[in-house]
């Protein structure tokens, strides 16, 4: 018997028993939290847009109303989910890799393709490795969690900021608006778990800038970017 899934109010996190309740099709009404009496959750019959917006802008409601109400993670294809997740993030990251080569190493362009591939997938897996575990290493330590599959999660949904650096070859961005992706990436990152451990701002956040930290170091070592002050 699959397990009900957890809802919770985007206003105050608590527990809730239900978001709505669904007259007809089209015709409902929104549920009020137990425990602050706001509505639950107010992005039921909002745009797409809307939300998008709001995690952009880091508000803890629509990380709430994501990282709960949307994303089952009591489901039985949870896995499958976080599978698909990988995949898209060392995708973007790889991505994020060429672009950076790309504009470090414009003139050496008899560099054999096969042997850029390899350094770039060395570089993405190798930091991505150290990512992960520093992060659970200090989120142990600082926060006493241990719910790795769920953080993992939310880590990877709230990295969603990466998508922008689709945008770059197509407007022509400057290479630094890396470093702006990045660091929305971390802070996005901290908000997540925020949400998820309910931990202090400060606490959640220096875990994410330590995890990031050994990352960039990481990333340095397998593929330095001499040509670029920051890479992360």
């Amino acid at each position: 018997m699959a397990r009900e899934k957890k809802k919770r109010c985007v206003e105050c996190g608590h527990k809730a028993k239900s978001l709505l309740i669904q007259y007809s099709p089209g015709n409902f009404r929104l549920m009020k939290c137990e425990n602050c009496e706001e509505v639950a959750d107010e992005y039921v019959e909002c745009e797409l847009m809307i939300i998008f917006i709001d995690l952009i802008l880091h508000k803890t409601k629509a990380y709430r109303h994501l990282l709960y109400n949307v994303v089952n993670q009591e489901s039985a294809n949870v896995q499958h989910l976080l599978w698909k997740l990988v995949l898209a993030y060392l995708l973007l990251d790889t991505y994020r890799s060429l672009l950076l080569r790309r504009t470090s190493d414009e003139s050496n362009v008899s560099m054999s393709f096969v042997l850029e591939s390899l350094k770039v997938l060395v570089n993405v897996l190798s930091a991505n490795f150290a990512f992960v575990l520093s992060f659970s290493l200090a989120a142990k330590m600082m926060l006493g969690m241990s719910r790795g599959q769920e953080i993992l999660l939310g880590i990877l949904i709230s990295s969603y900021i990466k998508i922008f650096l689709f945008a770059m070859p197509v407007w022509e961005f400057p290479v630094s608006v890396i470093f702006i992706v990045d660091m929305l990436v971390l802070t996005s990152n901290a908000v997540a778990l925020k949400v998820m451990t309910e931990s202090a701002t400060s606490r959640c956040v220096a875990v994410c800038f330590i995890a990031h930290s050994i990352r960039f170091l990481a990333d340095q070592i397998t593929g330095p970017t001499k040509h670029f002050g920051y890479v992360m």
